[in-house]
């Protein structure tokens, strides 16, 4: 596709991993101009992107964008976006990629949900979308279809153990994320079925019955999602990669297997997820079990991030990222 780097776009604490995974997108885009990169420990220095050094933030300067990314801690998105939107005129479009706006914030009112393959026409004019995170990506995408089409039994739990990558846990220096403490050891945490992840889950799926469980990976990125799910007889693994296959046809960076379970290697380093599905033998009711295989920073972040920035330019969604 023949572009012109003419959209202005800045991000917004951009020496995070998810903020340095903008970055790089960013600066592959055919239809992206690089606008800022803000960091306040590091302003002043070179991005690596030629041209470009971090900068202090700086309101005046994301006015002047057509799209402003948010890569901020969660917590501090909310400022830019009461600042940016709210003095009403010409404002930058907005890409939250923190929790502050997802649903179940609180504030989710303001935000049109950016998870892209389902509401992508939505986040075309929306000034505020609120990037999912990385957990419930692979669970709504994979959940989505199955529930609404009624393949999930509700009188059961459903139960999704789910492992991510270190990275998945931000760059803030923290004695439990340690070389010495991660490197072979593998450990659950956010015990209790309390995760934050689950009130944006609930949102989309209803209060259904579903036990989350996350796990820390001794591997810097990539997430894998093992996902029991109970099904009414008949419901097979068939009909669910039938269902997905058919849900997901034109949706380049999402793929179905057509068999087995998938595994990280099929998904770290790309913008893409990848589906599988099997019957589980010898249960008292039937049993499908899901395998879900993104990459956190890349599908589960900024990969979603520039697909809904590609939505909002009227781009195909595609554009720009590793699919």
């Amino acid at each position: 596709m023949q572009m012109n780097k003419n959209t202005a776009v800045g991000v917004v604490g951009a020496t995070g991993y998810t903020g340095q995974e903008v970055l790089t997108l960013l600066e592959g885009h055919p239809g992206a101009r690089l606008e800022f990169a803000t960091s306040r420990s590091q302003a002043g220095e070179p991005t690596g992107i030629e041209g470009l050094v971090y900068s202090d933030p700086d309101m005046d300067r994301a006015r002047d964008c057509d799209v402003v990314f948010l890569c901020l801690p969660h917590g501090k998105a909310v400022p830019w976006v009461e600042s940016l939107l709210g003095r009403g005129g010409e404002a930058p479009r907005i890409i939250d990629l923190t929790a502050d706006h997802r649903p179940g914030s609180g504030r989710e009112s303001a935000a049109v949900y950016g998870l892209n393959e389902w509401y992508r026409d939505s986040v075309a004019d929306a000034p505020l979308v609120a990037n999912p995170g990385c957990y419930p990506t692979g669970m709504l995408l994979s959940l989505m279809p199955l529930f609404r089409e009624g393949l999930v039994d509700p009188a059961r739990l459903t139960v999704v153990n789910a492992a991510s990558g270190v990275t998945g846990a931000g760059r803030a220096p923290r004695p439990d994320l340690l070389f010495a403490e991660v490197a072979g050891n593998f450990r659950a945490y956010g015990g209790g079925n309390r995760h934050r992840h689950l009130r944006e889950v609930r949102s989309e799926l209803g209060e259904v019955e579903i036990l989350f469980q996350p796990h820390l990976l001794p591997v810097s990125r990539g997430i894998l999602e093992t996902i029991v799910l109970p099904v009414p007889e008949g419901i097979d693994a068939d009909r669910i990669r039938g269902l997905w296959a058919t849900r997901y046809r034109d949706e380049p960076a999402i793929t179905v297997r057509e068999s087995g379970l998938p595994e990280l290697r099929d998904a770290v380093g790309t913008d893409r997820i990848s589906l599988g599905v099997e019957d589980a033998a010898d249960t008292r009711g039937p049993v499908c079990v899901l395998g879900v295989a993104f990459d956190n920073l890349g599908k589960g972040a900024a990969g979603q991030a520039v697909q809904n920035f590609n939505a909002i330019m009227k781009w195909p969604t595609e554009l720009g990222i590793r699919c």
